[in-house]
């Protein structure tokens, strides 16, 4: 036997004892995609796999902001001065409406006047009370006079306590008079303009803390089980994806639970009222992943090109959700087949 077929006896031999390797995953169990061989115009053969996945269901909900409030007053008037517009972001404390409460100058003197009348017959009571004490111990005033005496002192407290209380109380409704910010905000809703009337309950303004947005879905028990405050869940805002903390579980209509979930929102990225979808896992199922980069469109089809004897075919196939740089086919591949990944376009140094 000539040397070169001793070596490739050698190495054929030695092919054959050589163990396949790991097949690398992703962080969800996924197959990772296979590397690029950096050849322009070349393809990487990709053999479809079951992988085990966590299961998820997808419920579908609204994204509210976290806070609403409509604000009116407690007092009548003449709105004088809006001090901001829609869509204008405020801070707590801030002054947003006007009220005329002129009218309450008039009552500030009144109950003034009050106060004052009220203190002066405290001190005549005060001094009446004084003398028939000192009379009575001298034996010189009946008890009845000191009797009488002190009870015109108890009126005189009550009636100054009841001016000072008239005072606190106009001055509560004169805060009134000045409609400010409960929480940071945007104003979403201008109901009145200067020169409108306001009255108790009448709306004046809205407030949307968007911050941050309350997602609720409704569930079934079966997914609701296990769930706790506190818990991160993946969630989706108008198919964009997003991170949610659980709020809390509670019964809702039916057999159904609420599950209420808070999404950061600091920087407006997401709308209040956008559609949104809570991903909850339910436990785990089998998938098939194939590279996105394979991914063949034509129109609303998709399909992926398989290794076959008389050269790539074309396999149309329905898609899941993207995982990373692979992507989950749902229907039209099974386990074993070859797709051909075309490689990334050479890097010139």
């Amino acid at each position: 036997m000539s040397a070169g077929r001793l070596l490739t006896g050698i190495l054929v031999a030695v092919a054959a004892c050589t163990p396949e390797p790991d097949i690398a995953r992703t962080a969800n169990g996924a197959p990772a995609p296979p590397p690029s061989t950096g050849k322009g115009g070349e393809a990487t053969e990709y053999v479809v796999r079951d992988s085990t996945i966590d299961a998820t269901l997808d419920a579908s909900g609204v994204a509210e902001p976290y806070a609403q409030s409509t604000l009116s007053t407690k007092m009548v008037g003449t709105v004088i001065a809006v001090l901001v517009k829609e869509g204008d972001r405020v801070r707590s404390g801030d002054p947003l409406v006007r009220i005329d409460a002129r009218d309450l100058d008039a009552r500030r003197d009144q109950v003034l006047a009050s106060i004052a009348s009220a203190e002066a017959a405290q001190h005549a009571a005060e001094l009446s009370v004084t003398r028939m004490r000192a009379l009575f111990a001298d034996s010189a005033a009946p008890r009845a006079h000191l009797d009488a005496a002190e009870a015109a002192l108890a009126r005189a407290l009550a009636g100054v306590n009841a001016a000072r209380a008239s005072q606190a109380e106009l001055g509560a409704i004169a805060s009134y008079a000045l409609v400010r910010a409960p929480f940071d905000g945007v104003v979403t809703q201008r109901a009145v303009d200067p020169g409108a009337f306001a009255a108790p309950g009448t709306p004046l303004l809205t407030i949307q803390d968007d911050s941050r947005l309350r997602l609720t879905v409704a569930v079934p028990p079966s997914a609701a089980h296990g769930l706790h405050r506190g818990a991160a869940i993946a969630a989706s805002v108008e198919g964009i994806p997003a991170r949610a903390v659980l709020e809390g579980v509670v019964p809702a209509a039916g057999s159904l639970y609420a599950v209420n979930a808070i999404v950061p929102n600091a920087n407006g990225r997401f709308l209040s009222g956008s559609a949104a979808e809570l991903h909850l896992i339910t436990g785990k199922r089998s998938a098939r992943f194939v590279p996105s980069r394979a991914i063949v469109r034509e129109g609303d089809l998709t399909g992926v090109r398989l290794k076959a004897s008389a050269g790539p075919l074309l396999r149309w196939v329905r898609l899941g959700r993207p995982v990373g740089d692979l992507i989950e086919v749902t229907a039209g591949l099974d386990a074993g087949a070859v797709v051909l990944v075309p490689d990334l376009p050479a890097v010139e140094s």
